[in-house]
């Protein structure tokens, strides 16, 4: 059976499975990427788990893989196959498609950005599904974006296309790692809101989460840090609908968790902010966890489809 590696790389651990054409995961698997140990081991680990994932294939399918996506968190460079940094891992200008083309076999290897290639899988095969036009936002650690137009994602000219979390929705507000002042993720990420929450109620350990939680009990604290934040998601996307004018927005990560806690609000509080723009329909996004190795399996597939036309027309 024709398949390809899929893998999705964390700050802390690797999702990775082999996909069938239609999108299916044949197989799953899942370990921890080592970063304690260094960024060397973390490369070798993905090199290794990628080599396992082959032999699997050979074993359970007949041939080998044809192909293999990877996604992974920094900065990347698609174009010529390079990590080029990510905080977390301790990489820079890492040849990872070329090394794992190596390691596999010399199969075509393609590299992503991991919430760009999550966004990809949620506007073919997820949420946005239909859609012409998408914006996918993840809400987690930080807040990044993924702008989907006719069944791709762009990059932007430089790679740094959707980082919504940087728009500045309160100037001169907390200070970001970026080097602004009142960047979206700094109010509206679960992050930002575990850290709030924490201050507000006197629990360190208390999260975003809790905080949902004691909205639905209608806590006046939590009622008060969850409007902060909803109320800054709403203008950071209300200025991102301006621009990009989406048919669908898509919000994933760990605070869409909350369910209608978040939509009923969000929505609420975007509508109120539009004027002449077109009102997005706003969901919730449908692949959970499994959308960075749905959408890296996709990019390894377009490999192969553009490979098999090239030769068709030679």
């Amino acid at each position: 059976m024709r398949h390809v590696i899929a893998l999705d790389v964390g700050g802390t651990g690797m999702k990775a499975a082999l996909a069938g054409a239609d999108g299916e995961l044949l197989h799953q698997a899942r370990r921890p990427t080592g970063r304690a140990r260094g960024p060397e081991a973390v490369v070798e680990g993905i090199l290794d788990f990628a080599a396992e994932l082959r032999a699997h294939g050979e074993r359970h399918f007949g041939e080998p893989a044809a192909a293999a996506g990877v996604a992974v968190p920094g900065i990347v460079d698609p174009e010529r196959g390079l990590a080029v940094y990510a905080a977390n891992l301790g990489w820079r200008d890492v040849p990872l498609r070329d090394l794992l083309a190596a390691r596999l076999g010399g199969v075509p290897v393609a590299l992503g950005h991991d919430v760009r290639t999550g966004g990809l899988a949620e506007g073919r095969v997820g949420a946005g599904r239909g859609a012409d036009r998408f914006l996918f936002v993840p809400l987690g650690t930080g807040i990044a974006g993924a702008i989907g137009i006719d069944g791709r994602v762009e990059a932007g000219a430089h790679g740094f296309a959707g980082e919504i979390g940087h728009v500045v929705v309160r100037p001169g507000g907390a200070s970001c790692p970026c080097g602004q002042r009142g960047c979206l993720e700094r109010y509206a990420s679960a992050a930002a809101v575990s850290e709030a929450w924490a201050a507000a109620c006197g629990d360190p350990e208390a999260d975003a989460a809790d905080c949902a939680k004691a909205v639905l009990s209608g806590d006046p604290n939590a009622v008060r840090v969850w409007r902060t934040a909803v109320d800054a998601l709403a203008d950071g996307l209300v200025t991102a609908l301006t621009l990009l004018d989406p048919r669908t927005l898509i919000i994933g990560g760990g605070l869409a968790e909350a369910g209608e806690t978040l939509f009923t609000p969000l929505r609420d509080a975007v509508r109120r902010r539009v004027t002449f723009q077109k009102l997005p329909e706003i969901v919730p996004a449908a692949l959970g966890d499994t959308a960075g190795c749905l959408g890296a399996g996709l990019l390894a597939w377009d490999l192969l489809t553009s490979t098999d036309r090239t030769e068709e027309s030679a």
